[in-house]
């Protein structure tokens, strides 16, 4: 052995033991995309081109559980199965395309539970089949290739009941007949020889031995049509398939006309080029054995004809018709009643002309224009109108579209329709067959669902993926019978959970990748999703939030709101609640340890000690020498002298109080002594009770008081109310004093004895000021104005 095969083979086989593969996974060991596994986990081998020129027991000892081996395009020329000896489950082993010109028939015990043996494209000689091959039973597939068959090749498997037989012919010499007729098999896929004479010969005989007869690679200039009629003679073929095949079309239709009047009954052909001629030739294809002819792929290389073929396909008595991917661009309609029941023209160029006002298509069921160029959707509508057994229309990946107000005739046994992948806008719903069940407009540019859906009667199903739908649609509209409603990516961002309410009767619903903007509303679907008896498609793993930022790609079943956040109506009740509880705590409070009365304290005392900063201590010194000037009724004289005195005339002067029964000066008029105390005194404190407003010199007081010099341009006012007085109670000559009591804070006398010492502070503070000490007495006796007062009641 030549020394770079051997380092080829040790390079492949150390990869095989590096890199290997899971069933779900086929890859090429050569090019090390296998993954690190445990050898005996390993179903799978592919060892296509690596270069292998032999096998050994070792390469394949620790993979016990091997059951597909894919040893194709390498160097091998001879094989001993005995290396597969541990791989007793191995079912399907492939040596095509390698070098092999000898089999150790012996060996072929070693894989006696083989279903599929691939061997073409070697260079065997011969196909004979030695009697050791007996000992597959369980063959199913069997790949063949050689130069020269004979009679009994196939003897030794003739008991073999086969799936499939595959022979590659391509350089076949020599062809015994009647060698085919010993295959026990379902089908034969044969690649014809080159010499035209073995092929007529070898299909003789395959017409005969199967079922299923598939023939490639058929390239006849000139094709052997008039042994047509010989090969198909007496033949056993139900389905017949051609692939990859040239000829011209006059040789095409003799061949189609032979079959038509052999056994086949399903004809296929795939990749037909056209050569040679492209003319309409009439054949007899009225009565014949073919029930569906299948043609896809077709390419013609002839562009100059005087009359196009195709009329032929609509003269054919078949119940199914493909012809797809066939550059087609129309299809005549049959001149009598035909028998289509199956129409498939997907891949082609239709336009809006195909069958309008054709009445031959009376029992056509189902017809395909799959990828077309048809544009009018009521055009189409009008050509199905003729169709009166039509049950499914697929138009799908065309440029259809609606503009327009006039009603569409359609054919009224329709259920299926697949409208996707067009230019339908929401007016469709105003073109539609009102007894489809079926109804696929995916793919389209539908915004919203028109209430003219209501027309559907028979709705069962409905697709509208890929549309630009915003909301979910509202089964009030659609037919009760609706049991599949498929809104996959669509732009809807808040669907309602209503929707499961209005459509009870939905047994599925999909609304997989939509934006769906988790908020409030989103919850209630949320939650309907989960009350939701029937199935909803890819919950919750494909339904995630869009919108907005800080919850995108978070499932919808995992995405939570508070109650409050959502609910206004509990929120707002909280809100008052709380204000109102706090309200009610504060009042209470206030009310309990009479907060407003402290409050208002406080606030005098402050205002007092800023009014006295502002006031002139140069122009007190020179004119002022009492603190407070006190006006009360005599009536309230004890608590002026048991309380008013002794708490604010203390032993150290600090706060001198002008008395009229101490300081005013006997000799002059009562009036002037009151103007004359209140210009000396910083203050005037008025005591306020019901016995104030009895007297009239207090009233006199208070008017002298409100007006003096001073107190344009400061407050002097002290108002301290004894008792409670009512306004009402208050006369009307009293105008001043109401008016006072309404602009000014006055201070009310406490009761309790805890809130009596803040009072006195206050006070204290309204007035303290320092004044120049007296040289003298101003006042040494009381005068009969003090008796003339006593006479009224009324102390000053």
């Amino acid at each position: 052995m030549k020394k770079s095969a051997i380092i080829s083979k040790v390079f492949c086989l150390s990869l095989l033991l590096t890199f290997l593969f899971l069933p779900s996974s086929f890859g090429n060991v050569c090019t090390g995309s296998q993954l690190h596994i445990n050898p005996s986990l390993v179903t799978q081998l592919d060892l296509r081109q690596c270069n292998i020129r032999n096998l050994q027991e070792s390469d394949f000892k620790l993979y016990t559980n091997l059951q597909r081996v894919d040893l194709s395009h390498n160097l091998l020329e001879e094989i001993d199965f005995s290396v597969f000896k541990f791989n007793t489950i191995l079912e399907h082993l492939d040596i095509s395309h390698n070098r092999l010109h000898i089999i150790n028939c012996s060996s072929l015990q070693f894989i006696k539970d083989i279903k599929q043996l691939n061997m073409p494209y070697n260079n065997f000689e011969t196909m004979d089949l030695c009697k050791e091959f007996g000992y597959l039973t369980k063959l199913e597939h069997l790949g063949l290739s050689s130069k020269r068959i004979e009679r009994n090749d196939f003897a030794n498997i003739a008991l073999h009941e086969l799936k499939s037989v595959f022979l590659a012919l391509e350089e076949l010499q020599e062809y015994e007949p009647g060698s085919l007729r010993l295959l026990n098999t379902e089908k034969i896929h044969i690649i014809l020889p080159k010499i035209i004479h073995i092929s007529i010969f070898l299909l003789y005989d395959a017409f005969k031995s199967t079922i299923t007869l598939e023939i490639s690679q058929i390239q006849c200039i000139p094709c052997p049509v008039g042994q047509m009629a010989f090969i198909t003679k007496n033949s056993n073929i139900s389905t017949l398939i051609l692939s990859n095949f040239t000829m011209p079309w006059s040789a095409m239709s003799r061949f189609l006309e032979g079959f038509w009047k052999s056994s086949v009954k399903r004809l296929f052909i795939y990749g037909y080029t056209v050569i040679g001629d492209f003319e309409y030739e009439p054949i007899d294809v009225s009565k014949g054995s073919i029930e569906s002819l299948h043609i896809e792929n077709v390419m013609s290389l002839v562009f100059e004809f005087y009359e196009h073929p195709l009329p032929i396909f609509s003269e054919m008595f078949v119940g199914n018709l493909t012809l797809s991917n066939a550059d087609l661009t129309y299809f005549v309609c049959p001149k009598l009643p035909s028998i289509f029941q199956f129409l498939n023209f997907a891949n082609n160029g239709i336009t809006d002309g195909i069958f309008q006002q054709c009445r031959s298509l009376l029992v056509l069921q189902y017809l395909n224009l799959h990828n077309n160029r048809l544009e009018r959707l009521l055009s189409l509508s009008s050509m199905t109108s003729t169709m009166d057994s039509l049950l499914h229309l697929d138009v799908s990946f065309n440029s259809l579209y609606y503009d327009h107000n006039v009603r569409c005739e359609w054919s009224e046994s329709l259920v299926f329709l697949n409208l996707s992948r067009n230019k339908l806008t929401d007016s469709v719903f105003k073109c539609l067959p009102n007894n489809v069940e079926i109804l696929d407009l995916s793919r389209n540019q539908i915004k919203s669902i028109s209430k003219d859906i209501k027309l559907l009667r028979a709705l069962k199903e409905i697709y509208l993926a890929l549309n630009q739908l915003s909301n979910i649609p509202d089964c009030r509209h659609i037919s009760k019978n609706l049991r599949v409603l498929n809104i996959d990516n669509n732009v809807i961002f808040s669907p309602s959970g209503d929707f499961f309410q209005s459509c009870r009767n939905v047994k599925t619903v999909s609304a997989i990748n939509n934006k769906f903007v988790c908020n409030c509303e989103m919850r209630a679907f949320v939650s309907a999703i989960q009350a939701f008896k029937g199935e909803m498609l890819g919950w919750p793993s494909s339904y995630n939030c869009e919108l907005p930022e800080e919850f995108r790609g978070i499932i919808l079943n995992d995405f939570h709101l508070s109650e409050v956040s959502c609910n206004v109506y509990l929120l707002i009740g909280i809100v008052v609640g709380s204000v109102l509880i706090v309200v009610f705590s504060i009042v209470f409070t206030c009310k309990y340890f009479d907060v407003p009365w402290y409050l208002r304290m406080i606030f005098q005392w402050l205002r007092g000690k800023y009014r006295v900063r502002q006031v002139n201590v140069a122009e007190i010194h020179k004119s002022k020498h009492f603190h407070a000037f006190v006006s009360y009724s005599q009536k309230d004289s004890d608590w002026v002298r048991n309380f008013l005195m002794p708490n604010l005339e203390k032993d150290d002067s600090s706060i001198r109080i002008c008395l009229h029964e101490r300081d005013f000066i006997p000799g002059k008029a009562i009036v002037e002594n009151i103007i004359c105390c209140i210009e000396k005194s910083f203050k005037s404190i008025f005591v306020l009770s019901p016995n104030f407003l009895q007297s009239e010199w207090c009233h006199y007081e208070l008017y002298f008081a409100q007006h003096s010099l001073f107190g344009k341009n400061s407050d002097n006012l002290i108002l301290i109310l004894l008792e409670p007085i009512p306004q009402y109670l208050i006369p009307d000559k009293y105008s001043r004093l109401k008016a006072l009591m309404k602009e000014r804070t006055y201070m009310e006398w406490p009761m309790e004895k805890a809130k009596q010492g803040l009072f006195w502070a206050n006070l204290r503070g309204a007035i303290q000021i320092d004044l120049p000490v007296p040289e003298g007495e101003l006042f040494e006796e009381e005068t009969e104005l003090h008796n003339h007062r006593e006479s009224d009641g009324h102390n000053l």
